[in-house]
């Protein structure tokens, strides 16, 4: 018996299933051999869209993305020997903060033109605000604007392969919900 009142629904374990599923790869990649070829070639762009187009509660669109974030972050910590408290690593979790909120409001309707469009902004989100995590670490770039281009510069090759995961996992994702249209408890799915 029920004590909330409320029914069960298997579109939310569906949605939850896939989310969990794309998130399996983020927190593996660290134990892969070719580990720095693959860094950013990540799931949570993806998730980071798709909770922001599918989960009607705020707290899932903001809080799955994060969380798979979070414990990504520590099984590359424990892999890296960096830490996990890295120098302004709250920048990456500001970025993907933005990256939803940015999800929630270009993918009002979810339709390839928007999902192209959302796509490129949340790629461009990341890239600049996440970068400026590097102007926090001693020595590696000068806290200046133009340290701060030459971060932006160096890293075009991890934030192609941050736009590749993202286009990746986002076509499965959306694909599933385009195939599958019933699933979806919140927005009109238009391919």
């Amino acid at each position: 018996m029920n004590m909330s009142g409320s029914k069960f629904n298997p579109s939310a374990v569906i949605l939850l299933s896939i989310v969990v599923l794309v998130s399996i790869f983020r927190v593996a990649a660290p134990y892969s051999d070719n580990f720095k070829d693959i860094a950013n070639f990540s799931a949570v762009g993806a998730i980071a869209l798709f909770g922001g187009a599918y989960f009607n509660s705020s707290a899932k669109a903001f809080g799955f993305p994060l969380l798979v974030l979070l414990i990504s972050d520590i099984f590359i910590a424990q892999t890296s020997g960096f830490g996990f408290f890295y120098p302004g690593w709250y920048w990456t979790y500001i970025a993907f903060i933005a990256m939803v909120f940015a999800s929630k409001l270009l993918l009002n309707k979810v339709n390839v033109q928007n999902l192209v469009l959302s796509t490129i902004v949340i790629v461009l989100i990341h890239w600049i605000v996440s970068d400026i995590s590097a102007m926090y670490v001693p020595g590696l770039y000068p806290p200046t604007l133009a340290g701060f281009g030459a971060c932006l510069i160096a890293a075009i090759p991890f934030e192609l392969k941050f736009l590749y995961g993202t286009v990746i996992y986002g076509t499965v994702m959306f694909g599933v919900m385009a195939t599958y249209p019933s699933l979806s408890f919140k927005k009109s799915v238009k391919a």
